[in-house]
This record gives C-alpha cells, structure tokens and sequence, in this order.
C-alpha cells in the first residue's frame, strides 16, 4: 500500500448510505425538510404573519389545514416559513464552532508544546462557562436577535469541536505516513492540510451533524423564552411561545406541532451524525 492510499481515504466513501431503515428514514427527513425549508415563500398557503382575528383557534380545515393560532396566523405556513430560521440559526452555529474548532484543534494538537497548553487551557476555561446563559446573558444586552444567540452559542460550542479534532490530530501523527512524507521533503503544514485535515474530516463532520441539533434545542429554547428572533418572526420556538394563550383556552395544536418539529428534527440529526460517526469508527479499526 502506497503512502498516497494511506494518507488519501476517501471522505466520502466513510460516510456511504447503509441499509439502515432508521438512518435511511432520518436521511429522508433531513433531505425533506431542508426542500421544505428552502421551498417555504413558494409553497406555504398564506402569508406567515397574515391576521384573520375571526379564525383565530380555529381547528383544521380546508383553509388552515393545520388550523390557526390564537393571534389569527396560519399554523402550517408558520410551520413552513419557521423552518428556514429554526435551521439557519444552528447552522450559523455548527458552521462557527466547526471552523474555528478545527482550527484550534490543529493548532494545538500538530503544534504541541506552549501552544497546546495556552490553546487547552483557554477552551477548558470556555468550556467550563455555559453556553445557554452566555447566550441570555448577551441576548439580554443586545436585545431579541438571531445574531446574538448564534454567535454566543458558536463560541460555547467550539471546545466540544477542538476537543474532539486535538485528539484525532494526536492520533494522526503517529501514523505511518506522517513519517513517510517528512522523510519525502515534505512540510509540516502540507502534510497537515493535505493529508491530515481530510483524514480527519468525517469524524469532525458527523460530531458538527449532532451538534446542529444540540444547537436548534437550544436556540428554540431562547425564544420561548422571548430572547430570541423578534416576535413577529417566523420560528419554532417562537411558535410554541405564542402557543402558551392557546394551551390556556384548551387549543393546544398551534404549541405541539413546533414542538413535534423540533423533537423529530432533534432526533433526525442525532441518528444521521452518530451513523456516520460509526461508519468512520470501524472503518478506522
């Protein structure tokens, strides 16, 4: 076997679909939801944020087939609409943690030395701060936002990534090819980027795919707690907010659907992330 088929496993290759029924049904759901969420201006009945006072808790029909919440706002057009912010905002997330993560991680576990205790110690001190009350702590301040709770929560997040990417980074160097390459001319850094990096990469990958859900738990959680996107916008966690008034007149459809949301997408990434986590886990042994 060659230094190149070493050091060059395919990516993409690791994280092949199995036969799985769950993964597959996950996948699809995944793969669903994002056309939904992309599709939701073109495809949702009504305008998301339209008032009719006079069907306000209305149960499903015809026109509102998922019914009406108590301010008189279509449910499922909220549903469809709130999508696209309840998934940008962990993606804003996981797409933060991921690069910045990933970039310690390496710093820290190809440099060693000064570097690496300077570069542990600061994400242990972030780590040991939690992520949710940074996030309330700066919402607070700047006022209800996406931005905010995003950037708070990405930087929570990056210990759990650095973490994770020193270890395969360690792990890495002490293969054979690491040794073959230096011997071969080449840079550090080359063999890093070149070599490394992508060998690394489905593992990084699939704990960023479990981390999106941890993030839209969170991030729905800010805005039931009114700390997140403004009141007017679209969103899941907004949405089972706004439910509370109907829960109280005995409507509870408008607070349980985004709640179903959450929980089946939650779910959906777990299951999607900890396969492909497998996948690479015994593909390594």
């Amino acid at each position: 076997m060659t230094t190149a088929t070493l050091a060059r496993r395919p990516v993409l290759s690791r994280l092949r679909t199995t036969r799985a029924p769950l993964y597959r049904l996950c996948l699809g759901f995944v793969g669903l939801l994002v056309l939904l969420a992309i599709a939701a201006p073109w495809i949702a009945p009504h305008a998301p944020n339209a008032v009719e006072l006079g069907d306000a808790l209305a149960g499903p029909s015809a026109a509102h087939p998922l019914g009406v919440d108590a301010s008189g706002r279509d449910t499922l057009s909220r549903l469809l609409v709130g999508a696209r912010t309840s998934l940008l905002g962990p993606l804003g997330v996981v797409f933060f943690s991921t690069v910045i993560g990933v970039a310690v991680g390496i710093s820290a576990g190809w440099r060693g030395g000064w570097l690496d205790s300077v570069l542990s110690r600061t994400t242990e001190l972030v780590f040991a701060f939690p992520g949710l009350l940074l996030a309330i702590l700066i919402t607070a301040v700047n006022g209800p936002g996406l931005a905010a709770p995003v950037l708070a929560l990405g930087v929570a997040y990056v210990p759990y990534v650095s973490r994770l990417t020193r270890s395969l980074v360690l792990a890495e160097r002490q293969r054979p090819y690491i040794e073959a390459y230096y011997v071969q001319g080449h840079s550090g850094t080359q063999t890093c980027l070149r070599h490394v990096l992508p060998n690394i990469a489905p593992v990084v990958l699939a704990q960023s795919t479990v981390n999106f859900g941890y993030a839209l738990i969170d991030l729905a959680g800010l805005s039931f707690l009114g700390l997140g996107v403004p009141p007017l916008t679209p969103d899941w966690g907004r949405m089972v907010f706004d439910g509370e008034t109907a829960i109280q007149s005995g409507y509870p459809l408008s607070a349980i659907l985004p709640c179903v949301a959450i929980v089946l997408t939650v779910v959906a990434f777990n299951v999607v992330g900890e396969r492909w986590a497998d996948q690479v886990a015994r593909r390594n042994r």
